[in-house]
């Protein structure tokens, strides 16, 4: 298995628990085909020299709602963290390329574990030697799909394709994004219910 994942070092971290049958299955139900992939390979291009605006949309959105925010403030200072701030986003913009990549194989399953785990108090703060809040809530996380998903569209419309291009991109992001963070969820679930 090779790291296709730039920082990630699947040697150092589990097996995704998620099979990639039960991956299929979930693509399935969503919808999620190889034209969504396609989509999604042709956002990246678009979407590569705009990361950091997309970013600014995003940590925006969430610092100005208190209650998502939370999860960055410091344990110690009672403050946002702007350091924990910091790395999260430039992972944040990782994940914008890898999600674009749509590259699904056990490197990248792997990883979304990793991902969950990190949300999770199972490591929430360990990657980063942080103090906030020891999980980001369960609640909060599905609902987070639209503001992530709904504010691409002027992104992807910059590319210059017509409106039923740039709605089947986005469509392939809401999939994709509904995928991983169903993923992510794993920890959150009680053992056999997943």
């Amino acid at each position: 298995m090779t790291n296709t994942i730039p920082g990630y070092d699947p040697s150092n971290h589990s097996a995704s628990p998620i099979s990639s049958k039960d991956f299929d299955l979930m693509k399935a139900t969503v919808a999620f085909g190889p034209e969504d992939v396609e989509l999604l390979k042709r956002s990246r291009a678009i979407l590569e020299e705009r990361v950091e605006d997309v970013l600014d949309v995003w940590y925006g959105f969430v610092g100005s709602q208190p209650h998502l925010l939370d999860t960055f403030v410091s344990r110690k200072t009672n403050e946002p963290d702007p350091d924990y701030l910091g790395r999260v986003r430039q992972r944040f913009g990782q994940w914008i390329l890898d999600t674009a990549g749509a590259k699904y194989d056990d490197v990248w399953l792997a990883y979304q574990a990793e991902i969950g785990r990190r949300h999770h108090r199972i490591k929430k703060n360990v990657t980063d030697n942080a103090s906030g809040s020891a999980l980001v809530p369960f609640r909060y996380m599905v609902p987070l799909v639209f503001p992530i998903t709904s504010t691409l569209r002027p992104f992807l419309a910059a590319g210059g394709d017509d409106d039923a291009t740039v709605q089947k991109m986005l469509d392939a992001w809401t999939k994709s994004v509904l995928l991983q963070v169903t993923l992510w969820l794993h920890p959150y679930v009680r053992d056999g219910d997943f």
